[in-house]
C-alpha cells in the first residue's frame, strides 16, 4: 500500500503497520487518547490501501488521534473484515475495505462473520468496471466482442475467479449477451494487464484504475466502461448503457465500516469527518490520481448504498450459480 505522512507527523510501517496520523501537542488533544485502528484487508499496494492511507492521515489530524492503518489480507478480505466484525463497538477500530464486503456474503458458504455485523459509515469512492482489448485487435466495443463472440472461440481474463470484475463481466457475457468465452484467471490485475498488452488473450475485465495510464497512452483500447457516464479522462469511451446493455453498472468501491453495535453518534463523527476530508482539493487530486472519484453520503444513504450493493452482486452471483467454501 501507499503511505502518505503528514508534514508533522512521525510515519513508522513495520510488518503491515503504517502510523499515519500522531497525536498533536498536548494543548491540541482530543477528548480521547484512545488510538484508531484502521485495518485493511488486502495486502499492500491496492487502490483500496491508498485510499485507506489518504483517510487515515487526514483523519488523524481532523480527530486529534494516533490513527494506525494494518494490513490484514486473507480470504479475499474476510479475515480482516472478521476481525473488525467482531472487536469492540467503541469507535477505535476501523474496516477500510472494497465492494468484496457486499460480494462475500452471498459468495462464500462460510465468511466466519455476516454482513449485518458491519455499519456501513462511509463510501470513499468508486471506479467503474471495464473490458479492454490490444490496440491492434479488430474489436473496437462491446457489440462487435459479442457479435465475434457468437462465431470465433475468444477469452477474457480476470483478476480472479469470486472478483468483482469476474462476476460482473461473466454476468454481461453469459446471462445477458448470451456469449460464453473462455475466462483465463490471472493471480492480480497487473498480471491480466501484462497479458492482454502482450496480445497473450483476447480481452481483460478490471476496475478501470489500473488501466487509465494504459488507455490513455495507448496501449490499451477501452470497449466500455460499465458506469453511468463517460470518463472525462476517455471520452470516446461509451458506457455498457450506451453499448446495448441498458442499465447495467458495476464498479469497485472503498467504504468505511465499523462493528455493527458501534454507538450512533460515533458513526455520525466518523461520516462527518470523512466527508469533509473527500472535499478537500489534495485529497480529491490524489484519489483521482488512481482512478478513484470520490463520493460523499450521510449516513442513511451509505446504508442504503450498501445494501443495494449487496442486494445487485447477490443476484449476479445466484444467477451464474458461484459458490466458494
Amino acid at each position: 500500500m501507499k503511505g502518505y505522512l503528514q508534514a508533522a507527523s512521525i510515519g513508522v510501517t513495520v510488518c503491515g503497520l503504517a502510523i499515519v496520523g500522531v497525536a498533536p501537542a498536548a494543548s491540541q488533544q482530543a477528548s480521547t487518547s484512545q488510538q484508531i485502528n484502521v485495518i485493511v484487508p488486502f495486502p499492500p499496494g491496492g487502490f483500496a490501501d491508498g485510499a485507506a492511507r489518504i483517510v487515515a492521515e487526514k483523519l488523524g489530524a481532523k480527530l486529534r488521534q494516533t490513527v494506525v492503518v494494518e494490513n490484514k489480507a486473507g480470504a479475499s478480505g474476510n479475515l480482516g473484515a472478521r476481525n473488525v466484525a467482531q472487536a469492540a463497538a467503541d469507535g477505535n477500530t476501523i474496516l477500510i475495505s472494497t465492494t468484496a464486503t457486499a460480494i462475500n456474503g452471498t459468495l462464500y458458504k462460510n465468511m466466519g462473520y455476516a454482513a449485518e455485523d458491519l455499519r456501513p459509515v462511509a463510501i470513499v469512492g468508486s471506479a467503474p468496471e471495464a473490458i479492454v482489448v490490444h490496440p491492434s485487435s479488430p474489436i473496437n466495443n462491446l457489440q462487435e466482442l459479442v457479435t465475434q463472440a457468437k462465431t470465433s472461440s475468444l477469452n477474457y481474463g480476470t483478476a480472479g475467479v469470486g472478483t468483482g470484475s469476474y462476476i460482473a463481466t461473466t454476468y454481461l457475457l453469459k446471462s445477458l449477451a448470451k456469449v460464453d468465452l473462455v475466462h483465463v484467471p490471472f493471480q492480480g490485475g497487473s498480471a491480466a494487464i501484462n497479458a492482454v498488452i502482450g496480445n497473450h488473450v483476447t480481452a481483460v475485465a478490471l476496475t478501470v484504475s489500473p488501466m487509465v495510464p494504459h488507455i490513455t497512452g495507448g496501449r490499451l483500447k477501452a470497449l466500455g466502461l460499465a458506469s453511468t457516464k463517460r470518463n472525462p479522462a476517455m471520452p470516446d469511451v461509451p458506457t455498457y448503457s450506451e453499448s446495448g446493455f441498458p442499465g447495467f453498472t458495476a464498479a469497485s468501491w472503498v467504504g468505511v465500516f465499523v462493528p455493527a453495535k458501534t454507538p450512533g453518534p460515533t458513526v455520525e463523527r466518523f461520516n462527518t469527518a470523512i466527508n469533509e476530508i473527500l472535499q478537500e482539493p489534495d485529497v480529491q487530486q490524489r484519489m483521482r490520481g488512481f482512478g478513484l472519484e470520490p463520493m460523499q453520503r450521510n449516513t442513511a444513504d451509505t446504508a442504503k448504498f450498501f445494501a443495494d450493493e449487496i442486494a445487485n452482486w447477490g443476484e449476479m452471483v445466484g444467477t451464474l450459480g458461484l459458490s466458494i467454501n
